[in-house]
C-alpha cells in the first residue's frame, strides 16, 4: 500500500496542476499563481473536504477515504473515466486486485486462437493488461511485426513501441502511439501496484527510454477502447487504421484489438494488398498461436 499512498499523492498534485479555475467553477482571484492548475485549500473546498485533509492525501499519508470523498475529488478535479478508474484502484475502494497468472502461465482457448485466424483479412492483436502479446493473427504481424518471433519475456507491445527502432519508422504518429501506450500501462499498475512482472516492466522502459521516463512522470491515465493509428508500412506505403477492443466475457485480463481500414478507401486498399502479398506459403506464417521459445 505504501508504493499506491505516494502514486496517490503524485497523481493528486498532477491533476490539480492541469485543472483550470475558471473551467472548475471558481469566482475570479487577484492573487498570482505561481504554479498552473489548482491550489490544495481549492481543490479541498471543490470536494467538501479540509485543507489539512486534502494535504495529507497529497503527501501520501496512510489515509483510507471514503467513497464519497473519492467521488467528490473526481468531480473537483474533472476527471475522465479512465482517471477516476485508477484513482479508485489507488485508494483501494474498488474490489482487492486479482492476482493475474504469470506470463508463462497464460494460456489462450483454442477457439479464440480459431477466432483471430478466422479474421485473417483484419490485423488482430491479443494482449493483457500488461500490454503483453498473448497471440496475433498472420495480417497482425504483417501489419506490425512478429512477436512470434522474439523470445518470451520481450513479447510486449510497449517494450516493443519504446526499444524497437522498428515501431518508430513504422507509425507516423509515433509520439501519440508511445504516450498512450505509457498512460494505458499506468492505469495497469493502478490496480495492483505491487504486481512483480508489470513493476519490472516499468522499472526497464524508465531505464531505456528517455521519452517514456517522461511521459511516466507526467501521471497520466488512458484506457484503450477505440482510435487510431497512421502508418508507413514498408511494403505498401501510408495508411489509416481504425482499432476497436473486445474485452472477452469471464476475462477482463485479455482483450482483442481488431484493426480495420474504412471500405473503398486507399487505405483499405493497401491491406488487402498486404493480405495478398502475405497469403500463407509467402513467409509469412498463418497461425495466430504464440510458440514459446527463449
Amino acid at each position: 500500500m505504501a508504493n499506491n499512498n505516494r502514486e496517490l499523492g503524485n497523481f493528486l498534485r498532477k491533476a490539480r496542476s492541469q485543472v483550470d479555475p475558471e473551467q472548475a467553477g471558481l469566482p475570479p482571484d487577484s492573487r498570482t499563481r505561481r504554479v498552473p492548475g489548482l491550489r490544495r485549500e481549492e481543490v479541498a473546498r471543490l470536494a467538501g473536504v479540509s485543507t489539512d485533509y486534502y494535504a495529507r492525501l497529497e503527501q501520501g499519508r496512510p489515509i483510507a477515504p471514503s467513497p464519497g470523498v473519492v467521488a467528490a475529488l473526481c468531480r473537483a478535479l474533472g476527471l475522465d473515466e479512465a482517471g477516476r478508474t485508477y484513482l479508485h484502484d489507488l485508494v483501494g475502494v474498488t474490489a482487492a486486485p486479482s492476482r493475474r497468472p504469470s506470463r508463462s502461465a497464460r494460456r489462450l482457448r483454442p477457439g479464440l486462437h480459431q477466432l483471430i485466424d478466422a479474421l485473417d483479412g483484419e490485423p488482430v492483436l491479443v494482449l493483457d493488461r500488461r500490454s503483453d502479446v498473448l497471440a496475433a493473427n498472420r495480417m497482425a504481424k504483417a501489419l506490425f511485426t512478429d512477436f512470434d518471433q522474439m523470445p518470451v519475456r520481450h513479447r510486449n507491445y510497449a517494450r516493443w513501441m519504446f526499444l524497437s527502432e522498428e515501431s518508430r519508422s513504422l507509425f507516423v504518429d509515433w509520439e501519440d502511439q508511445a504516450r498512450a501506450a505509457v498512460e494505458s500501462l499506468r492505469l495497469e499498475a493502478g490496480r495492483d501496484a505491487d504486481d512483480r512482472a508489470t513493476n519490472d516492466l516499468i522499472a526497464e522502459l524508465r531505464e531505456k527510454s528517455t521519452e517514456f521516463d517522461h511521459w511516466w512522470e507526467k501521471h497520466r491515465v488512458h484506457q484503450r477502447t477505440h482510435g487510431s493509428k497512421r502508418l508507413h508500412h514498408a511494403l505498401v506505403g501510408e495508411l489509416t487504421v481504425e482499432y476497436e477492443t473486445l474485452t472477452l466475457p469471464g476475462d477482463p485480463d485479455t482483450t482483442l484489438f481488431v484493426y480495420t481500414a474504412e471500405p473503398g478507401s486507399s487505405s483499405r486498399q493497401a491491406l488487402d494488398l498486404l493480405a495478398m502479398w502475405t497469403l500463407p506459403g509467402t513467409g509469412t506464417p498463418r497461425t495466430g498461436t504464440a510458440q514459446e521459445h527463449d
